[in-house]
């Protein structure tokens, strides 16, 4: 874990606390966590359409920012394990870098903090908290206090990353053209093999 003082705001004349940056992990240490058994990691950088940028927001409830989404497949000789995505939201004031594994059928397996900037609310690191996520799939409009648990003193970061990771998810339905089903759509099919 690495820690870096990026700056004052007193420096530029403005008052201000001094920000921090905490590196936790890198984007490797991040993937071998997520993909123990993966021999290799296939970049598959997804450029977005506008049309496609709008697709996501409806589906994720979430603006789309960027214009790129940075995704490895996750393998293992010529099986696919999954796919694992980095992406960074606005905390309250600065950026959190943040990764997000998800299974061949785009199901949330583990969401891990690359960086945290900010003086507070670095409790969106804590595992049970990012567990939370574990088996969330695109459609689900999980929010924070009703799926995810809210994290008193980090209420935009927690609020942010939930987001994030919706939009992550609509992103690899519609975008990289992954299956994808709900848990809905997964517990009719469930029922019906019964």
């Amino acid at each position: 874990m690495a820690l870096a003082a990026i700056g004052s705001g007193f420096a530029l004349g403005v008052p201000s606390h001094e920000v921090f940056a905490i590196d936790y992990l890198t984007v490797e240490q991040a993937q071998r966590l997520a993909f123990k058994d993966a021999t290799v990691f296939v970049p598959m950088p997804l450029a977005l359409s506008e049309e496609q940028r709008e697709a996501i927001e409806d589906v994720s409830d979430v603006e789309v920012e960027g214009e790129t989404l940075h995704i490895w497949k996750a393998m293992n000789g010529d099986a696919s394990l999954g796919y694992f995505i980095t992406d960074a939201v606005i905390g309250k004031h600065l950026l959190i870098d943040y990764t997000v594994a998800v299974s061949p059928m785009a199901e949330v397996l583990r969401v891990e903090i690359l960086t945290y900037r900010e003086n507070y609310g670095g409790e969106v690191r804590n595992p049970d908290w990012l567990k939370s996520f574990v088996g969330k799939r695109a459609g689900d409009l999980f929010k924070i206090k009703k799926d995810i648990p809210h994290i008193s003193g980090a209420t935009l970061s927690s609020n942010h990353i939930a987001e994030g990771v919706r939009r992550i998810l609509a992103s690899l339905k519609i975008a990289a053209a992954i299956p994808v089903t709900t848990n809905d759509e997964s517990a009719m099919q469930d029922k019906s093999n019964a």
